[in-house]
């Protein structure tokens, strides 16, 4: 039941997006224990993004999910997101935010967990 919105001012082709969008599905599924089958990801580029005033490539992960996560996973995870995005598209992780937010009310196919 993760949604994953990541958000950046670079341009990225197809390609970059898949990749980057299945690594990050993966480290989000394994850190939170929630299947793939259920996340959505939504990555969206070049925006007008400006971090510590600065429009060099920046990142900002937004991961929602259904209940509630241990705070070390999301420690671990963060550290994750941030390799991938350094890896898969070059943006350092001191220009990458990740937040999350928990849920306890979350519908999905005509019915809420």
């Amino acid at each position: 039941m993760p949604f994953i919105n990541v958000k950046t001012n670079k341009n990225l082709s197809g390609d970059t997006m898949e990749k980057l969008e299945k690594a990050i599905d993966n480290a989000v599924s394994v850190n939170l224990g929630k299947p793939v089958s259920y996340i959505m990801t939504d990555i969206e580029t070049g925006h007008n993004m400006w971090f510590a005033g600065s429009s060099e490539p920046a990142v900002m992960v937004d991961i929602s999910i259904f209940g509630k996560a241990n705070p070390t996973a999301y420690e671990k995870l963060t550290t994750q997101i941030c390799t991938i995005i350094e890896n898969t598209i070059s943006v350092p992780s001191n220009r990458v935010y990740v937040k999350y937010s928990e849920t306890l009310n979350w519908g999905f196919n005509g019915f809420n967990f």
